[in-house]
């Protein structure tokens, strides 16, 4: 193998890897709510507003740092970010009060942005043409199981010892890591852009960089414009997707008469087991990649068909009861992990509400891979980090409000009798946003074979310059 795809691949990883980090930081606070709460003295409800700050902190950071992404070294600059969250997560174990909680996520998720938006800016340069979809998907993955990791992290670790241990833990990894940057080597704008493969074969490099007069028109372009719209409506759901291991807490709670710490740990391995269909992810991307050679409008219309069926599997998993769940009373991780996997196969129950997650986390895991070859597939390549900041922008308010749409119903059932029928009807109703997601995706299509002609239009007249 050259020494130059080893060295692509290594780089490939390592963004790969790393991009998992701000999820992870976000899936640790839903198992470690109640800890907290009870902790720095505030009630339950008011936990998901700190998720919500991490969030906002994140997605406006990462429009700052996907502008510098355009104009300057951006290895250097993903380091700093990463040593900015490692700083916030590592305060946020030392948090005495809620106030100090908030504001150490204020300055995790400004280092967190910068992950994000540099990291994907960084990989469309290693990332061929045919293969983006797909190789696209796994840096999307890494995200979805980070925030899977994040909930096992705490249900495990802080089950061993106190809430303020896991943050410890991501603080102390995340240090370690960064030695991998060092070894990472800088991406060349446009590396992987097959228009301008002659130029950069004859010794030239891309010169292109970003200005702030160029902004508004990346903005107004019509595929990006509705590439934020699909990613705001798609938030809206997947945002309210982080109570989950609430509601099933409830479920055993309220249903099956569980004691609060086995059902904490029993509802967030079911939160990482409902979301292994998301491994498909790469089979959507490279599916993407396929039929996107034939018209590039194909991208866009088969993930909004994938999208339209999310919505009613979900909402089909927060309806469907848990009957005959047989567990042990122990607060041992391992024994009730390895009970609760018995449980998958042997009750039917189980077994159908499975099968139900396995092909919601599937259609929902098509959305990401093919959504960020969208954004690189339409922009040049020094826009692409601006764009996707504004982007991850756009999504983080989604998010947030389908977060915080969950928090109004944890409020409002102090004063009712089943926390459990209230999550379920708010968590379904904001599956319905998938509908006007999907739909942007279908009027997108037509957009897109205008948009990424542009763009190679563009590129090959810049690519003929040697």
């Amino acid at each position: 193998m050259p020494f130059q795809k080893v060295k692509t691949i290594y780089a490939i990883t390592v963004y790969v890897s790393l991009a998992a980090f701000d999820n992870i930081v976000i899936g640790l606070f839903p198992p470690l709510f109640s800890n907290i709460a009870h902790d720095v003295h505030v009630k339950l409800a008011y936990m998901g507003v700190v998720s919500a700050i991490n969030i906002l902190a994140t997605s406006f950071s990462s429009l700052f740092w996907g502008y510098l992404s355009g104009k300057f070294h951006r290895k250097r600059l993903i380091i700093i970010g990463t040593l900015i969250w490692v700083l916030g997560v590592s305060l946020t174990a030392l948090s005495g009060s809620y106030v100090q909680l908030l504001a150490y996520q204020v300055i995790t998720g400004i280092g967190l942005g910068c992950v994000a938006s540099i990291g994907f800016s960084a990989l469309t340069d290693y990332v061929p043409y045919r293969s983006r979809g797909m190789i696209l998907s796994l840096w999307g993955m890494s995200q979805g199981f980070g925030g899977i990791a994040g909930a096992l992290i705490a249900a495990i670790i802080s089950a061993l010892s106190n809430w303020r241990l896991p943050f410890e833990v991501l603080g102390l990894i995340g240090l370690l890591l960064i030695v991998f940057y060092f070894f990472v080597e800088e991406p060349k704008f446009g590396n992987a852009e097959p228009e301008l493969q002659r130029l950069i074969k004859g010794g030239k490099s891309y010169m292109h960089r970003i200005s702030m007069n160029q902004v508004m028109l990346m903005a107004r372009k019509r595929s990006n414009l509705l590439l934020f719209f699909q990613g705001f409506f798609m938030n809206i759901a997947t945002g309210s997707l982080i109570w989950l291991p609430t509601l099933y807490k409830f479920k055993m709670i309220e249903q099956l008469g569980y004691s609060s710490a086995i059902a904490m740990l029993v509802a967030t391995f079911l939160y990482g087991i409902f979301q292994i269909g998301g491994t498909l992810s790469s089979v959507f991307g490279y599916i993407g990649d396929v039929l996107q050679r034939r018209s590039y409008a194909a991208r866009a219309r088969t993930t909004a068909a994938l999208v339209l069926v999310t919505m009613p599997l979900y909402i089909l998993l927060f309806i469907f009861p848990v009957h005959n769940l047989s567990l042990p009373s122990t607060t041992n991780s391992v024994v009730l992990f390895f009970s609760l996997l018995e449980q998958l196969f042997c009750n039917p129950w189980m077994l159908t509400l499975f099968i139900i997650s396995l092909f919601a986390s599937a259609a929902q895991s098509a959305n990401t891979p093919n959504w960020l070859a969208l954004i690189t597939d339409v922009n040049l390549p020094e826009h692409r980090g601006t764009v996707f900041g504004i982007a991850n922008l756009v999504n983080s308010l989604g998010r947030t409000i389908g977060n915080l749409g969950s928090v109004g119903v944890a409020i409002a059932a102090i004063f009712l009798r089943s926390k459990t029928n209230d999550y379920i009807l708010i968590m379904s109703l904001l599956q319905l946003s998938l509908i006007p997601s999907a739909f942007c995706y279908f009027v997108m299509a037509k957009y897109n074979v205008r948009d990424i002609s542009s763009v190679k239009q563009t590129l090959n007249e810049r690519g003929k310059i040697v």
